[in-house]
């Protein structure tokens, strides 16, 4: 792979991966604006949104110091995102888990990959810390998800699919577009 590769493939993490961050935000509004803090999982989703705000803010900083482009199709994921947490949560506090559980699910995966593609380069530490770490945090989230009824949610295995389908199509979009 040559140098211009390997600037491609990293500018397309990166925008994939700031876009992923935000669509998260947005879930977690959609979610929070349905259930506000009555809600039996209110607080957890509060501190998961806090820090997902995070790891869009650092992505953000290295999308600027990178000169990598957001994603085309940033304000599609700002409501779909909105959305699909709202949607979730009007279903029940277990729906919004199950979406939780079922993103988090989809992006440990896609972080894994990455990082496998980063560590056998070898030529991008800061970018490799930075998705290591928010992998680690995504896994928290994908446990407490689990831990809090998602599994209970009603029709929980066609939720969970087909949520977990979007995401992999957001992906794909999201690192070209």
């Amino acid at each position: 792979m040559s140098k211009a590769d390997t600037a491609i493939d990293r500018s397309e993490m990166i925008r994939v991966d700031q876009a992923g961050e935000f669509g998260a935000t947005r879930i977690y509004a959609g979610q929070l604006a349905v259930m506000g803090d009555r809600g039996p999982h209110s607080a957890e989703i509060r501190a998961m949104a806090e820090q997902e705000e995070g790891h869009r803010a650092e992505f953000d900083a290295l999308m600027a110091e990178r000169g990598v482009r957001p994603t085309a199709l940033q304000p599609f994921w700002h409501v779909a995102g909105f959305a699909l947490g709202a949607g979730t949560a009007l279903i029940g506090p277990e729906a919004a888990m199950a979406c939780t559980a079922a993103v988090e699910t989809e992006i440990d995966e896609h972080y894994s990959r990455q990082l496998d593609e980063l560590e056998k380069s070898g030529d991008d530490p800061e970018l490799a810390d930075m998705i290591h770490r928010f992998r680690e945090d995504e896994r928290e989230h994908r446990d407490a998800a689990f831990a809090a009824g998602a599994e209970k949610a009603p029709a929980y295995p066609l939720l969970y699919a087909a949520i977990r389908m979007g995401c992999r199509a957001a992906i794909r979009l999201s690192e070209k577009i």
